[in-house]
């Protein structure tokens, strides 16, 4: 890190930075720009990462999990094209920090995770902020919520060796789910899946890496 990237001490000058470096690395739709200046990453990174959360890079979390760069959570949620009445899917909550900026776009979000510590802290951090529209599940994400379903946006913050087909079923006509993929920790595309009459059409955004979506439930 350069002297140049070191977070300022005033708080508020940090997270104007913060949003500066998001416009920097192509972040462009407003309404996501402005969902990631009022939720905080702040309070969602703990211990000592705390003073690394205005950082544009991933950080370690409870569970072998990470939070991941800010950038990549606001390029996500601009590919999602996330509308005030969508109802939202999402599979790996982590730290609750991607799902707290949907909550900011979406009518209603669903945030599954595996890890059932990081389910309970991340729901009771919702709460602390009001955030009344979010709700975390334990439960195996990559089966999806089908009791639920259908989704009008779908985002995966973990990576599949394919777009999980579970999951695919679940957007509505005319749905979209960005999920990253690909068979090694190290080569992974972030790709948006449109769901249309004819079935799927696939585009390619970037290159990411996520840790690996796992079926089943955590200890």
């Amino acid at each position: 890190m350069t002297e140049d990237d070191t977070p300022p001490a005033d708080p508020a000058e940090a997270r104007m930075r913060f949003v500066y470096a998001l416009r920097s690395r192509g972040v462009t739709d407003a309404r996501v720009l402005s969902a990631m200046e009022e939720i905080d990453r702040q309070d969602f990174v703990t211990g000592i990462f705390a003073d690394r959360a205005y950082e544009d890079m991933p950080l370690p979390i409870a569970c072998g999990q990470t939070i991941s760069q800010p950038s990549v959570v606001a390029l996500m949620t601009e590919a999602l094209q996330v509308g005030p009445r969508d109802k939202v899917l999402e599979i790996g909550t982590g730290s609750g920090y991607q799902a707290a900026i949907l909550s900011r776009l979406a009518r209603r979000v669903y945030t599954v995770e595996r890890h059932r510590p990081l389910a309970r802290a991340a729901q009771k951090l919702f709460d602390r902020l009001g955030l009344t529209n979010v709700t975390a599940m334990v439960a195996d994400g990559s089966h999806g919520l089908p009791d639920i379903a259908p989704f009008d946006r779908i985002i995966v913050t973990a990576a599949a060796e394919d777009p999980p087909g579970p999951l695919l079923a679940q957007l509505r006509l005319g749905g979209i789910m960005v999920v990253p993929v690909g068979q090694s920790d190290t080569v992974q595309t972030l790709i948006r899946a449109v769901r249309v009459e004819s079935g799927y059409e696939y585009e390619e955004l970037r290159a990411v890496r996520f840790v690996p979506l796992v079926e089943g439930i955590g200890q």
